[in-house]
């Protein structure tokens, strides 16, 4: 990808293909930090997983978002998980090959996977 208009595309087409809603009352939220530095860490792979596997899994209780800086740079790529009636969970260092077990403990269990968590990682 080598412009917004392109990044934008993509963005359009994987919410037409899994129905996500920006604003769906009670689902739960998944924000990719995309900003410069995320992006240059490697958040736009993390943000293409986390669609393709919410929708491989058919789950249509999930909003993936993207958001600009989150503020915590040394730590990105950073995804931030809003479920409702529970703290948000802050996620660092993230891979696409992390993504699957996030969604599965996760966004499918209730349970967040502490070992990727800002808590775990900030030393």
């Amino acid at each position: 990808m080598k412009s917004l208009a392109e990044l934008q595309a993509l963005r359009d087409s994987m919410k037409g293909r899994i129905g996500v809603r920006d604003d769906a009352e009670g689902n739960i939220r998944v924000v990719v930090g995309m900003a410069t530095c995320g992006i240059a860490a490697g958040a736009r792979p993390v943000l293409t997983e986390f669609t393709k596997e919410v929708e491989k899994r058919n789950l249509h209780n999930i909003t993936i978002a993207q958001t600009g800086c989150i503020g915590i740079c040394q730590y990105e790529p950073v995804v931030e998980v809003y479920a409702p009636g529970q703290e948000k969970v802050t996620y660092v260092k993230m891979t696409p090959e992390k993504v699957s077990k996030i969604v599965n403990e996760h966004l499918v269990n209730g349970n967040p996977v502490l070992e990727f968590t800002i808590g775990a990682n900030a030393k």
